[in-house]
């Protein structure tokens, strides 16, 4: 069966829901996030409108992503005595290349790809660097 690209919100909602099932189950990402998000439907919804806004950046769309991720990431890391580390990354990006691939193929499967790449790559190296400021 020939599986189709990301499409549309729906299809984003697909890509986040069943990505964060994983990452719930996930011996080494679960406990971390299980602890940190409380409110899992709003964290879905939210990251729903995250990868919308990023995906589909020329179309109009009811909601825009208005946040500041990097932000939110530093001071998780904090509130964690700095727990994250390079592997929580890999784990992540291997279980949303693993999504992706099981439900969709073409054009924007791969830009979801290619973004979460760059995006933990940035996530890492900026939460890296806000430690090194807080310990001068």
């Amino acid at each position: 069966m020939k599986k189709k690209d990301i499409q549309n919100r729906d299809d984003v909602y697909l890509l986040v829901s069943e990505f964060y099932k994983k990452v719930r189950k996930d011996t080494v990402l679960g406990p971390f996030f299980n602890r940190v998000i409380n409110d899992w439907e709003a964290h879905i919804e939210r990251l729903t409108t995250f990868w919308e806004s990023s995906l589909f950046m020329s179309r109009k769309l009811e909601q825009r992503y208005h946040g500041n991720p990097l932000e939110v990431h530093i001071k998780v890391d904090e509130e964690n005595d700095n727990m994250i580390t390079s592997e929580h990354f890999g784990l992540w990006l291997n279980l949303w290349f693993e999504t992706l691939d099981q439900n969709f193929e073409g054009e924007y499967a791969q830009n979801a790809k290619n973004r979460a790449r760059k995006m933990g790559t940035f996530m890492f190296m900026n939460i890296f660097q806000a430690r090194q400021h807080r310990d001068v």
